[in-house]
């Protein structure tokens, strides 16, 4: 059974351990306790009394739900693919297209079921999703239905692939889609389902998947229309060499000046991985205010490399995490995703390159800017209540100095999470709606698959 979504109710969280809260001043605050009331964070400040639930948190961390800014669900039903466990991404791809174009409506929906509740297990509170390929009846909505069943915000965009084999491209023409078709079901799901107002359960985007598999053309009409309808681009730019190398051959120019050719740079704009932007690109990602969803499990994964964060970062670039898909991670922990961006920035640049807290701004505050969500992704009055409680007095934790070093030392399953100011995780176990069931039916899929 979903969340109620009409559900009001009043929680206080009591007694806070110790409270991230990512705001402007990036305050931290100890023994405090915190009033969700309303889907907002409606009260903070000590010794709070309340008629609603009270949820006790003494010896826990509380940060902002963690954010995704990059993921493909459907993936989670083709985790560790034999063929593709150490091809590099042209390969892996050429590998995983022929499984994928067996997919339908029943595989989109489950692996999102699954693949989300995965990420609320490690904290998430609001995830994206780019699906690119459509096969045997899928549709968007697929996933959208799901996110509602598991209870978190959800930022679906709607991909595409439009240039397959014949025409040069890397996908089989089977997953290709005719790109007059393409444009007019990007209408079509924008006005069903996007929702700009605050506090947005689900806002859509559009996505042409990459460079390689979609035209130029595809890639402005697809910008146009965002701006048209007000809703976010995203795509994935400069992830590896290949990827550098088919820019140059094909285009002329490197990835960043084929996305401000067509209009792919902006503070509506992100991109996913961006592990190969040089100093002009990330000088005009930073001067345009487009957002880079940085992937570092995945990036390690398929041996793409390590992104330049730090220099993103310092020059003033949107950045935020993103899980990517389980057949390139094959992980949803965004938590893990968090330390592991700490820790490949200290092996590119140096033990002080990346601190634990900013890696856990990147993964909270960071990926609520980069996705357009300024009422989400900190801890302050008036903000939603998307809120992740961490139980600090584990074996993971144990001897630790600072229970806000969780990416150093600390739990990654979050023991309680809430979305909207309503329970998805208690107790580091979704209630939200049957998980175990939808293993069950995620695994008999999976089973024919492999058949």
């Amino acid at each position: 059974m979903g969340v109620d979504l009409r559900l009001h109710m009043e929680i206080l969280l009591k007694n806070a351990g110790h409270v991230l809260t990512m705001d402007d001043p990036n305050s931290e605050l100890a023994d405090v306790d915190i009033r969700l009331r309303d889907g907002v964070i409606a009260e903070i400040g000590p010794d709070l009394h309340s008629d609603g639930e009270l949820v006790q948190a003494s010896h826990c961390l509380i940060t902002p739900g963690l954010v995704n800014t990059h993921h493909h669900l459907y993936q989670t039903l083709t985790r560790a693919v034999p063929g593709g466990q150490d091809a590099l991404l042209f390969g892996w791809l050429k590998t995983l297209y022929p499984i994928w174009a067996r997919f339908g409506p029943d595989e989109m929906f489950t692996s999102a079921q699954v693949g989300l509740a995965e990420l609320a297990l490690s904290g998430c509170t609001m995830s994206s999703d780019h699906l690119y390929l459509y096969p045997n009846g899928a549709r968007l909505e697929d996933t959208i239905d799901a996110a509602r069943e598991v209870g978190l915000r959800f930022h679906p965009t709607r991909g595409a692939m439009s240039i397959g084999e014949s025409d040069g491209g890397l996908p089989p023409d089977a997953l290709v889609e005719e790109e007059r078709a393409i444009l007019e079901d990007m209408i079509r799901v924008v006005d069903a389902f996007h929702d700009p107002s605050e506090g947005a359960m689900v806002r859509v985007g559009l996505a042409p998947c990459s460079p390689f598999s979609v035209s130029r053309d595809l890639m402005r009409d697809a910008a146009l229309l965002a701006r048209d309808k007000g809703v976010m681009l995203h795509t994935h730019l400069a992830e590896n060499d290949e990827d550098i190398a088919y820019s140059l051959e094909n285009f002329g120019c490197r990835p960043g000046q084929y996305a401000e050719d067509l209009g792919w740079t902006g503070d509506d704009v992100w991109h996913a991985h961006c592990v190969k932007l040089d100093r002009q690109e990330i000088d005009l990602f930073a001067r345009s205010r487009t957002g880079v969803a940085h992937c570092p499990c995945s990036n390690c994964r398929l041996g793409s490399g390590i992104a330049p964060v730090r220099a993103m970062r310092d020059a003033g670039v949107k950045v935020g995490l993103g899980v990517d898909g389980s057949a390139s991670n094959d992980s949803g922990n965004l938590v893990s995703e968090a330390r592991q961006a700490m820790l490949l920035q200290r092996v590119a640049r140096g033990a002080d390159a990346m601190s634990a807290r900013e890696a856990l701004r990147i993964a909270t505050r960071g990926g609520a800017e980069v996705l357009g969500r300024d009422d989400c992704g900190q801890i302050a009055v008036g903000k939603r209540a998307d809120i992740a409680v961490w139980d600090m007095s584990g074996v993971e934790a144990a001897g630790s100095w600072d229970r806000a070093a969780l990416l150093l030392a600390g739990p990654t399953r979050v023991r309680d999470l809430f979305v909207e100011g309503r329970p998805v995780v208690r107790d580091s176990a979704v209630v939200s709606f049957d998980l175990e069931a939808a293993v069950k039916r995620q695994n008999i899929l999976a089973a024919k698959l492999v058949e």
